[in-house]
């Protein structure tokens, strides 16, 4: 009869063979990042294509509801089905490699500094207005490191993607893209855009954050969570308080993240602007684009228009019918 040990010895060996390793994981992440990024690039081609102001499918005369007449341009689905018509369906892929490589890199960078992430760890109360200010000093490094790796593949994936705007064949594959840029430009034209593209996403980091802290600290009150019940005048429980305030916690960031990428949305505009100024593309020259000498006259020139948002809106564009003039 066998001991209890080789009985009990090979199911411990199996849990311990199930348990996941920090490589399984990272390739989970992976695999599910590339499924993600390929599912919404179509968006992302589209919004760039509107963010260079490529208008190609007129847009049609409507009225508001206060019968104010407007100009409605093409949604989201009428403008991929542009693409399609002119490219196919794998043109609604075009740029698609460079932004797959970039999602893998991303994932590493992000793992490989998570692991001093112990580093960070203290005894600060869990909300302490010092312990949100490491932890997002913290994402901050992580998120300059993440996109100074990928930075590049960033510039490649919308240059190939503004293409289809002048019809060009300038950067193919990766490999061609990468010798075609260090000959032009060198290494900085690896990185046009970057300081845009890294103010806005620290920007959004910060604010994100803070607001989520102070909201979570000073509006969402365990003491106070109980307003909705004190009309059944009922006694309430201290652990049914503390899931109704963890539960609204646990939005209130998701929340300010959609709030703050709406402010934060002019840096990534100017950033990807800067990708294909004067890069030899229909997309970044005259007259479809001035050439910006910075960043910063892109940032005037687009505010000077009201076109500090354009790209924002999938579905819903409209200008006023003055527009059509400019």
């Amino acid at each position: 009869m066998e001991s209890p040990e080789n009985l009990h010895g090979p199911a411990v060996g199996v849990a311990q063979d199930a348990t996941p390793t920090t490589v399984d994981v990272d390739t989970a992440v992976f695999l599910l990042g590339a499924g993600v990024t390929t599912l919404t690039h179509p968006l992302l081609y589209v919004k760039l294509l509107i963010q260079v102001g490529h208008e190609p499918l007129p847009p049609t005369v409507g009225t508001t509801m206060f019968g104010r007449r407007v100009l409605y341009l093409p949604g989201f689905f009428s403008y991929a089905q542009h693409i399609v018509k002119v490219d196919g369906k794998r043109g609604l892929l075009r740029g698609l490699s460079p932004r797959i490589v970039s999602s893998a890199i991303s994932t590493v960078v992000r793992s490989k500094v998570k692991q001093i992430d112990v580093l960070f760890k203290n005894g600060d109360q869990q909300n302490s207005l010092r312990k949100v200010v490491k932890e997002t000093s913290h994402e901050m490094i992580i998120q300059c490191l993440s996109r100074v790796a990928t930075h590049p593949f960033h510039v490649m994936s919308v240059r190939c993607m503004a293409q289809f705007v002048g019809r060009e064949v300038k950067y193919g594959g990766m490999l061609s893209c990468m010798v075609k840029i260090f000959k032009e430009e060198g290494v900085a034209g690896f990185y046009v855009g970057l300081i845009p593209h890294v103010l806005g996403e620290v920007l959004f980091l910060w604010c994100c954050n803070l607001l989520a802290h102070f909201i979570n600290t000073y509006a969402v009150d365990e003491s106070h969570s109980n307003i909705w019940r004190l009309a059944d005048c009922e006694p309430v429980d201290s652990n049914y308080i503390f899931s109704q305030a963890s539960a609204v916690r646990s939005y209130t960031k998701f929340v300010m993240g959609i709030a703050v990428s709406v402010l934060t949305y002019p840096f990534m505009l100017v950033a990807d602007l800067m990708v294909v100024n004067n890069c030899g593309l229909a997309a970044g020259l005259p007259p479809l684009s001035p050439v910006f000498s910075s960043w910063l006259h892109c940032w005037n020139h687009l505010s000077n228009k009201g076109h500090l948002f354009r790209g924002s809106s999938f579905f819903f564009r409209r200008v006023p019918l003055t527009s059509i003039e400019d």
